[in-house]
């Protein structure tokens, strides 16, 4: 993560996931995360692509470039999910979710796109989520920036994670359209 969109998440962590868990409160992770995507595209169906391309504050991302960055934080929670499941204590890499977003010029993209990928990429990983044993979750990797994180962890977090940035999305574009 990087300072201008995460802020000091990386110098604290532990303040990282309370707030990540805070979010997600009593809900359950597999619900919050089954619904993610019908939420994203009643966005992109109730606003134009043009209004999802609105920078709606200096230095911060579009609606639409939120959607690419659930979209790439889809692909690599996946990923990390997988290298927990199968190998004894991997280490998970962050990334630079500033760089990826700009890289990938989602803002260039067709909003309905970012939403289908994002649709495929979480039914795929739904599909592993939900065939977990309870001995699974307690399996453990090694994130680079944040220290040691159980697969329970990472089910909570990326809930939580889902809700902040639908809870962004709505404020951006509530401050697009002058609401």
């Amino acid at each position: 993560m990087t300072q201008t969109q995460a802020g000091a998440w990386v110098s604290n962590p532990d303040a990282y996931r309370k707030k990540l868990e805070g979010l997600l409160g009593g809900r359950e992770p597999l619900s919050v995360l089954s619904q993610t995507a019908d939420v994203l595209a009643r966005f992109v169906k109730e606003n134009s692509a043009a209004v999802l391309r609105t920078r709606p504050f200096p230095g911060k991302w579009t609606p639409n470039e939120v959607i690419g960055h659930l979209t790439d934080s889809e692909w690599v929670y996946g990923f990390r999910m997988r290298l927990i499941l199968c190998e004894d204590e991997p280490t998970i890499l962050g990334m630079d979710q500033d760089l990826w977003v700009a890289g990938q010029r989602y803002n260039d993209r067709e909003p309905a796109d970012l939403v289908a990928m994002f649709r495929a990429l979480r039914q795929f990983n739904l599909t592993i989520w939900k065939q977990m044993r309870p001995a699974d979750m307690n399996r453990v990797g090694n994130h680079n920036e944040r220290g040691p994180e159980s697969l329970g962890m990472m089910f909570r977090m990326l809930a939580g994670h889902d809700l902040s940035h639908i809870d962004q999305i709505t404020r951006y574009l509530q401050a697009v359209k002058g609401a």
